[in-house]
């Protein structure tokens, strides 16, 4: 394999948990992988309402999930409820990505959708789509299981349509409580080349680390990777130029797309 990023250094800010085939991908191409997440996946603070979903799942119509984090959170969730999969056979489950859909079918649960544009604008209009017009989402039963924080349009959007929607927290990303500021704002004004992010917490954890919301000055000189529309809408919303993103938003297209990137410009 070419090695386009020999002599490059990428900044990964991926949950530690998560990074790893990431990683191993950017060393494929090369890359020296300097690890420092800015985020960390945790519990929610209660289960309470997500369990009262899983009591309640033949009562949804629609189940949908926005990430992979969010599918091994319910299912872990699922089955300490003793509830098997199966239970989920009765209801349509919508996949946001298809990293995500593919940690659904590795569980073997059954994925019924997976929109061609992972924005929350693209996901709605891919269900209106699948149920034969936005009318036919009229009282529909939506559980959407995710991240503490999220974008409101698709589930403001499915109630406008007349859909009747739980957004239940399945799982929060936080700020990692050893992470070195210090060491982290030398590794970024020293010999990085590129910096990844892979969601918009990862983001915004970075600003909050630095007390801005502009970090287009902390990171001046790094070319700036994202995967997916709105992550890399929040990194233009605190001051950065997206130079990288993927049209598919795996770990595996973000490396490829970083090595064509310095391929093309070196």
């Amino acid at each position: 394999m070419s090695q386009p990023l020999a002599r490059r250094t990428v900044v990964v800010t991926r949950a530690a948990s998560q990074a790893g085939a990431f990683i191993t991908a950017l060393e494929s191409y090369g890359a020296s992988v300097i690890s420092c997440p800015t985020i960390e996946i945790a519990d929610p603070e209660s289960y309470d309402r997500l369990d009262e979903a899983i009591d309640h799942l033949y009562g949804y119509d629609w189940l949908i999930f926005t990430s992979a984090n969010g599918v091994d959170y319910f299912l872990r969730r699922l089955d300490s409820r003793g509830v098997g999969v199966e239970e989920i056979d009765e209801v349509k489950v919508c996949a946001i990505g298809e990293a995500t859909a593919d940690k659904l079918r590795d569980a073997h649960v059954h994925v019924d959708l997976v929109p061609s544009q992972s924005t929350a604008e693209g996901v709605f209009s891919a269900l209106s789509e699948f149920a034969g017009g936005a009318e036919k989402l009229h009282g529909l039963n939506v559980l959407l299981p995710r991240a503490a924080t999220g974008r409101d349009y698709l589930p403001k959007s499915l109630e406008e349509a007349g859909a009747r929607v739980d957004v239940v927290t399945a799982y929060r990303t936080v700020v990692p409580e050893d992470l070195d500021r210090g060491r982290l704002s030398a590794m970024l004004t020293g010999s990085a080349d590129c910096i990844a992010f892979m969601s918009s917490s990862s983001v915004k954890n970075l600003a909050l680390l630095f007390d801005t919301h502009d970090l287009g000055e902390k990171l001046r000189g790094l070319t700036v990777a994202c995967i997916g529309d709105v992550t890399a809408n929040t990194a233009t919303e605190y001051g950065l130029r997206v130079d990288v993103q993927p049209s598919q938003t795996t770990a595996a297209d973000l490396a490829r797309a970083i090595a064509e990137y310095f391929q093309d410009t070196k």
